[in-house]
């Protein structure tokens, strides 16, 4: 089995990335002459994925003239939160109704993505497949974040997620989610978090572990020590 669809979350304000995200939504920040959101596509065409859908919010307008312009070699919609802004939860919630698959791969842009992840995303969906999941995130190391200023978000023990003091492992943008774990939610405003949350109460929030070096538009700072690099 494989994924066939990937989201990818475009809707936020950035705004720890002011004033840059003033003008420019966060995914189309560049890093080498090449905006974030289109690491994030390059990767999810490589991993043989079929299908993007793109939530868009704050200055919307620049996300489809992109698309237009690029014209990736695959099937891209673009789906727009609506009057408001949903959030990471409601944004998925949205997009996952404009398609008839089960699980997909979620990404956020604000990651730098590359070549690199290929080899990890596809154990981690094949581990996902094999142990019947219906969640699964991609996790490393806080020690491999380049900003050492990220705090930690969870224990990792036998691929499960714990929440503890030391919280030694930080989840990198990366994660399978299925349809069905959204059937108890409305459209509305609500954090990927509320999932997340419930998982853990029942102990069943599953991770899967990178070991690369971890790049994120974590604000104005990072993004200039990105740069330079």
């Amino acid at each position: 089995m494989k994924i066939n669809t990937a989201l990818v979350l475009c809707a936020g304000y950035g705004k720890r990335l002011l004033p840059l995200t003033e003008k420019t939504p966060k995914p189309l920040l560049e890093l080498k002459n090449k905006t974030m959101l289109e690491s994030c596509i390059n990767l999810i065409i490589k991993l043989g994925i079929e299908k993007i859908y793109l939530n868009t919010f704050h200055l919307r307008k620049q996300i489809f003239e992109f698309i237009k312009i690029k014209n990736f070699p695959i099937n891209i919609s673009i789906i727009e939160d609506g009057d408001e802004i949903l959030n990471t939860g409601g944004g998925v919630f949205k997009m996952i109704g404009y398609s008839k698959d089960k699980n997909f791969l979620i990404f956020n842009p604000d990651t730098l993505w590359s070549d690199k992840y290929i080899g990890e995303i596809v154990k981690m969906q094949n581990f996902y497949f094999t142990n019947k999941l219906d969640n699964i995130l991609l996790v490393s190391k806080k020690e491999l974040s380049f900003d050492q200023r990220l705090k930690g978000d969870f224990k990792f023990k036998d691929n499960l997620l714990k929440k503890d003091d030391r919280k030694e492992f930080i989840y990198i943008g990366c994660q399978i989610l299925n349809k069905n774990l959204f059937q108890d939610y409305e459209l509305k405003n609500f954090s990927i978090l509320e999932i997340w949350n419930d998982l853990l109460r029942r102990n069943q929030l599953n991770g899967f572990r990178s070991f690369n070096k971890f790049y994120h538009l974590t604000d104005l700072k990072t993004f200039k020590k990105l740069e330079d690099l």
